[in-house]
């Protein structure tokens, strides 16, 4: 028998896209208390430039005229994840969003606008090249939030660089931002800071509550109609990055610190399955002079190169694409890391990245750590970062004079619209030739884990023999990814958690 300390409806361990499970909660009458590992609300999520979710024909781009039906979506979703993944759990992501945003819309709390941002597999059946399946919160003034705005996790910025709290939210600030401001509408549910879920309680095989931490004490919180593990991957880990082999390091992750894994643990320790678990959301990361690559993309000129002066990937794809192509060379033993951007002054000596998600610091910092590097021919820039100056010289030849037909044969850069997003709808090749020349040092980073417990479509988790079990649910990275080891396109891993801690909800409601 357990002695419990307090008792509710509904337990959400996670702050970031698990709030949408809490709201629903909360708004449908249920008691609901939220717990969350750290010192901040808002998970990876509140990290989000954009805060963006992927979920076709919603009433957002319906208003906006979209001509997009749920049978060309699903179709391409299909396409790109394959049978990696559950069909029904694939089927029920790109069907339901919809209805979780016409849900959300209903509450004045909450406003999305769109965001064109296209398919990351242009050439697959159904892509939405126009961008047409993604939308975005709405920016929030920060005093609307009152006295959660300190509660709130800072940007990149702020929580790395100590850079001052915006006065106005964007991206994933605004999107937590405006649940925990509906949340605190309602009396029915409590918000707990520093109060990680260590372990489920299991009665006759039926997950009843959990045992939270709180000031170094065990707080048993008995849940009657559920538990809902949304609390992030287990990217912060680098142990459990190496049991599981994720490739890369906890050091270059761009998910908060308390993104451990324990919800992950607890679930496996009540029996649940898990997929997925060597799987990331990769990106490239431009290195900085903390020793940490982070997610870097927009990239307006340069090419990468690696330690044999040559180039090997197509650098303007998504993000998710050519942090994979990187990390299959590494394992191959085909290039090792730091890779080089190799670029010319015409932007100076800054690095071409228009979107560096940590802010860049001062030139002379990264100088210093050994990570840009300048040269008044390429061959002396070679001879700085080690790489066959010959080599580098035929590479940056051969790059030109595909800038002059404006076609990549080798790597196909600019094929696809995304390649195109941040060049105007032009072929992204620049020429490298105004001296004197650069290079800037990159590593591989990633947005977090997304292998996780796994589920049926109504969120459910399952066990190793594929059963549901009782009173436990997952969402986000706490949960196997419904897209497998693609990333379809900007906002499925926001949609994700949102989508299925709404659903875990509903079904606990029987709905």
């Amino acid at each position: 028998m357990v002695d419990w300390n307090d008792e509710v409806d509904v337990l959400v361990a996670g702050s970031g896209g698990g709030l949408a499970g809490a709201y629903t909660a909360a708004r449908e009458g249920l008691t609901v208390a939220v717990v969350e590992a750290t010192d901040k609300f808002g998970g990876t999520t509140a990290y989000s430039g954009g805060g963006g979710v992927w979920f076709p024909c919603n009433p957002v781009l319906e208003r906006a005229g979209t001509d997009d039906t749920l049978d060309d979506a699903l179709t391409y979703y299909r396409a790109v994840v394959g049978d990696r993944t559950p069909a029904d759990l694939q089927q029920t992501y790109v069907r339901r969003g919809r209805d979780l945003i016409e849900y959300l819309e209903a509450d004045e709390h909450f406003a999305f606008q769109m965001l064109p941002w296209p398919d990351y597999f242009g050439k697959a059946p159904k892509a939405r090249l126009d961008g047409r399946r993604h939308i975005m919160p709405t920016p929030l003034p920060a005093a609307e939030l009152g006295d959660l705005r300190e509660s709130l996790r800072g940007p990149l910025d702020t929580d790395r660089l100590g850079a001052p709290l915006p006065d106005l939210l964007i991206g994933g600030q605004a999107l937590i931002g405006r649940f925990l401001r509906a949340l605190s509408a309602y009396p029915n549910v409590t918000l707990h800071l520093s109060a990680p879920l260590v372990e489920l309680v299991v009665e006759d095989g039926v997950v009843t509550g959990a045992i939270v931490e709180r000031d170094g004490q065990r707080h048993a919180i008995r849940a009657r109609r559920g538990v809902v593990l949304a609390a992030g991957g287990f990217e912060q880990n680098q142990q459990l990055r190496e049991q599981y082999g994720v490739p890369g390091s906890a050091r270059d992750t761009m998910g908060p610190w308390g993104n451990q894994g324990l919800a992950h643990q607890a679930g496996i320790a009540a029996g649940a399955d898990t997929d997925l678990m060597d799987q990331a959301w990769w990106s490239p990361g431009l290195t900085h002079p903390d020793g940490r690559s982070a997610f870097a993309l927009w990239f307006t000129g340069g090419i990468f190169v690696d330690r044999n002066g040559e180039r090997f990937v197509n650098e303007s794809a998504p993000y998710d694409r050519l942090g994979r192509d990187v990390i299959r060379r590494l394992e191959s033993g085909e290039m090792t890391v730091p890779f080089w951007m190799i670029y010319d002054d015409t932007e100076g000596e800054v690095p071409p990245i228009k979107a560096t998600n940590v802010s860049m610091v001062e030139t002379e910092k990264y100088v210093a750590a050994g990570l840009w590097h300048t040269a008044d021919t390429l061959a002396e820039l070679a001879a700085k970062i080690g790489v066959p100056a010959d080599k580098l010289e035929a590479t940056v030849e051969r790059f030109n004079s595909m800038v002059a037909t404006g076609v990549d044969p080798d790597f196909g850069r600019g094929d696809e619209v995304y390649d195109r997003a941040f060049s105007n709808g032009e072929p992204p090749l620049v020429r490298i030739d105004k001296g004197p020349f650069h290079a800037a040092a990159f590593g591989i980073s990633d947005l977090g884990t997304k292998g996780g417990l796994r589920t049926d479509s109504a969120a459910r988790v399952l066990d190793r023999a594929g059963r549901p079990i009782p009173g436990l649910y997952a969402a986000g990275n706490t949960m196997a990814a419904v897209s497998g080891e693609v990333y379809p396109g900007g906002g499925n891993p926001i949609g994700a958690s949102m989508l299925f801690s709404h659903l875990a909800v509903l079904d606990m409601l029987g709905s």
